[in-house]
């Protein structure tokens, strides 16, 4: 485990699984608000370290090679295109657009998620395809939709750059450019993107005064009757999992694709973090809801009535009061940016 911090390559920094949300998602604030509160705050304090797997531990070399990986147009076709393309740490992670957009520049069908918080995420990717972080790595690079390079030619590349060969040899001994190390390195670089402390955690440690009392209303209404923490429970406020929350519809059925015989999670897709949330427009797997105001809507309604919605999702019916009051609470969950270096690339 290393150290909790944001990397020093972090331009803009946003996990644990809350297993108690379901059960106290419906709890009582009646009566004993601030002992509510108080358990309530206590689910939501931040990990002291990144965990790192014991299959990629690890270490300052590996984190540099995938640093100097990720900001490389050279892992695409055009060699116009990096991972930071899409996941701009000046965009929280993200790319501020409603969908992602490949090399080539056609439109994909889902929104870039954010990789904020990444190293506590099992099965990443909106529909849980991918194994873990290291097997994400040649899905996007060699998807002929996205960056388009082969593994073999991006092999190929790397190694006739005398500077990445050294880099690989430092990080793990003499020997090869192989894709396995290119997935370690960079699953390496992408576990240190790690939200920066915001006014809820500060908050959350004992400074009354960090946020608002619209922002604390709101905190209330967040674990009681908007039952938003169902889904968006710890202090990564997201539950890792799958939910058809009543509003996706077409062809993309979410989990569904990797298990079509299960009713529930047809139309499932990822809880996003909601760290960085108001940075983070437009929302939903697919980028089709524009502002945290209209997100709020779309919950309050509860979505379409289907057999696979969440037993989760249903009407709130809350006030113009409460949806401000939860909007307030969901922007202290903003952190302040963070300014980082790029790498210098081996020619």
């Amino acid at each position: 485990m290393q150290k909790l911090r944001p990397a020093v390559a972090i331009w803009m920094a946003a996990g644990a699984i809350g297993a108690g949300a379901m059960l106290w998602a419906g709890a009582s604030i009646a009566g004993h608000p601030q002992l509510d509160r108080a358990s309530w705050k206590a689910k939501y304090q931040r990990p002291a370290a990144i965990p790192y797997p014991d299959g990629n531990p690890y270490s300052a070399a590996k984190f540099k090679l995938g640093h100097m990986l990720y900001f490389d147009p050279r892992l695409s076709r055009s060699q116009t295109m990096s991972c930071a393309t899409c996941h701009n740490p000046v965009l929280s992670w993200s790319n501020g657009l409603p969908r992602a957009i490949g090399d080539s520049k056609a439109v994909l069908p889902l929104r870039v998620p954010t990789l904020l918080n990444v190293a506590w995420t099992p099965r990443p990717g909106w529909n849980g395809h991918f194994r873990d972080l290291e097997n994400v790595t040649f899905g996007p690079i060699s998807s002929p939709n996205n960056m388009n390079v082969p593994e073999k030619l991006l092999i190929e590349r790397l190694s006739a750059i005398p500077g990445y060969v050294e880099a690989f040899d430092i990080a793990f001994g003499e020997g090869d450019i192989t894709g396995r190390k290119i997935e370690l390195a960079l699953a390496t670089y992408e576990r240190s993107v790690v939200s920066t402390e915001a006014p809820f955690d500060r908050w959350i440690e004992g400074d009354e005064a960090a946020i608002g009392e619209a922002a604390k209303r709101g905190f209330d209404l967040f674990n009681n009757k908007a039952h938003c923490v169902g889904c968006h429970s710890g202090w990564a406020f997201t539950d890792a999992s799958f939910h058809d929350i009543g509003t996706a519809t077409g062809d993309d059925t979410g989990r569904a694709k990797l298990f079509p015989s299960s009713v529930k999670l047809r139309y499932a897709f990822k809880t996003p973090t909601l760290r960085d949330v108001d940075r983070r427009a437009p929302y939903m797997h697919d980028g089709s809801v524009a502002t945290l105001e209209q997100v709020i809507d779309l919950y309050d309604r509860g979505g379409i009535e289907r057999p696979s919605r969440s037993n989760l999702i249903f009407p709130l019916k809350l006030t113009k009061a409460e949806k401000a009051d939860l909007i307030a609470f969901m922007h202290t969950l903003t952190g302040r940016p963070e300014p980082v270096s790029l790498p210098v690339l081996p020619r």
